[in-house]
């Protein structure tokens, strides 16, 4: 990674002042809509509202991904605010992106129907692709976020669709659309994750993503009886509210994989969050708080960038992918490919958070320190401070709702970047982000204390520096990051050789 001067050409705003950089723009993203997501040449939606899109030379994704994100956001982040949520919505979208858009594509067919290619003259241009890639998403986003329904009809409205055609077969483009989203949600409605919300035999008021396996932690948010293992934490908006943490979707470790099944690719004990080994278990407190101490904007931008699955992680995948430079077809496939793996990714994650449900930093760090000053990051606004005691500490990030280890979000990464030198053929890579001065949610107004441009030139760096930015923003220890990407790598790869046969109609 290295520092340059920041430029304005081909760069897109996004909701945190993030600027990703491109050669023609910010790429559409991976996960689940982006508000950095830039239309690509010709994919003509104006300020979002799809005024001007050309069907027949554009790029559906561009529209989608500028116009979704704000209403997804919205709804989703209430379902658990967390990863596995947004991957979960992100794998059913792709996989009814791919499978849409398979009849139109030279020789992919799809992974949970099988509707004839169409002839030639109807794949001449986008428009058909595009349609279908359209009802799909439209089909998906009734059935998975009905709140929204307002919006989702909206959305093809504003581009001369009729949102009432809801009508399945496998000759027009809108029947193809609703029919290849169907039989997706047909196939992931049931997967485990609980979508539906009655798993365990629930029959009325149901709850979507909710945990069925009785999962129960250790300890309690008020009471750390066993030191090695999860304790809940409090949380607040800041509004006299506090809520105490679940463990989010401990079920998705249990979730049918699309691909091959990850579970395979382990991780080993977690051995230095052992509490009776207690020099390996203090080295790993005394190695966060001297992060802590010694934030720089540089790492605390990196944190929250790389917290955002929204806005940073999907950016730069996207960048990295190359999904800007590719026609739509290859764009589908990219992304369909890297979203399916990191979501077979993340169950392997959440199998391995559950059965060792590891201590996070806040907790030990309390553990062995108790009431004793320490030197650390002091809060918003504070800078290092040496007279903190360690039952105050916080870090720099909010917790997410589950154990420490290993690392979801380095697992993200590593998935994505896999799949992006497969299909590339080599590590390097183009990303770079752009922090205007004083755009960190964290610390507004101070933090960077000016323009701060970042770019990486290789996938590893890329992918070191995310999972290492769950370090520096206090919420893993190191060997839950290298876990992670270990296990993300090993899956996506073997499932970017799973997706061949779909790509190239042969399986």
């Amino acid at each position: 990674m290295s520092e340059r001067p920041a430029a304005a050409t081909g760069s897109r705003l996004s909701r945190r002042g993030l600027v990703a950089m491109g050669t023609a723009a910010a790429a559409a993203p991976l996960l689940p809509g982006s508000a950095a997501a830039a239309d690509r040449t010709g994919a003509g939606a104006r300020d979002g509202d799809g005024a001007d899109f050309d069907f027949d030379n554009g790029n559906a994704l561009g529209y989608v991904f500028t116009f979704m994100p704000p209403y997804l956001r919205e709804a989703l982040t209430p379902l658990g605010n967390d990863a596995t949520v947004f991957t979960h919505f992100a794998a059913i979208e792709w996989a009814s992106f791919f499978d849409a858009y398979a009849p139109y594509h030279p020789t992919a067919v799809g992974l949970y129907s099988d509707i004839p290619r169409r002839p030639a003259s109807e794949r001449s241009t986008n428009r058909n692709g595009n349609i279908a890639l359209l009802y799909a998403i439209h089909r998906v986003l009734h059935a998975v976020v009905p709140s929204r329904a307002d919006k989702w009809r909206e959305m093809l409205s504003n581009v001369g669709l009729d949102p009432d055609d809801d009508r399945e077969n496998e000759t027009t483009p809108s029947g193809i659309g609703n029919l290849a989203a169907r039989r997706v949600l047909d196939n992931r409605a049931r997967d485990g994750m609980n979508l539906l919300g009655d798993e365990g035999g629930r029959r009325y008021h149901r709850r979507p993503y909710a945990d069925y396996t009785d999962y129960e932690p250790v300890n309690t948010v008020y009471r750390l009886r066993n030191p090695s293992r999860w304790q809940p934490g409090f949380t607040t908006p800041g509004n006299g509210i506090f809520r105490i943490q679940q463990f989010v979707t401990p079920q998705m470790g249990r979730a049918k994989p699309i691909g091959p099944d990850p579970r395979r690719f382990g991780a080993p004990p977690p051995s230095a969050s052992d509490h009776r080994d207690r020099r390996a278990y203090k080295k790993q407190v005394d190695e966060v708080l001297a992060i802590s101490a010694a934030l720089t904007d540089e790492q605390k931008m990196l944190a929250e960038s790389f917290d955002d699955k929204f806005d940073g992680v999907s950016v730069g995948l996207g960048l990295g992918l190359r999904l800007e430079e590719v026609d739509l077809g290859e764009s589908v496939v990219r992304g369909a490919t890297a979203n399916l793996a990191i979501f077979d990714t993340m169950i392997a994650i959440f199998r391995d958070k559950r059965r060792y449900d590891a201590v996070r930093p806040f907790s030990a760090i309390r553990h062995v320190y108790g009431d004793r000053h320490v030197t650390a990051w002091g809060g918003p606004g504070k800078g290092t401070v040496t007279d903190m005691p360690a039952d105050q500490w916080r870090s720099y990030l909010n917790t997410a709702d589950h154990p420490e280890y290993p690392s979801a979000s380095g697992s993200i990464c590593a998935a994505g970047a896999q799949v992006g030198r497969r299909f590339n053929g080599t590590d390097e890579a183009d990303i770079t982000f752009v922090f205007p001065q004083g755009s960190s949610e964290i610390e507004p107004g101070l933090t960077p204390g000016r323009d701060l441009t970042l770019r990486w030139d290789n996938w590893t760096d890329w992918t070191r520096q995310c999972g290492m930015s769950r370090v520096w923003g206090g919420v893993h220890f190191v060997p839950s990051v290298l876990e992670g990407e270990r296990i993300g790598t090993e899956v996506a790869d073997r499932f970017y050789d799973f997706m061949q046969p779909y790509i190239h109609g042969r399986r």
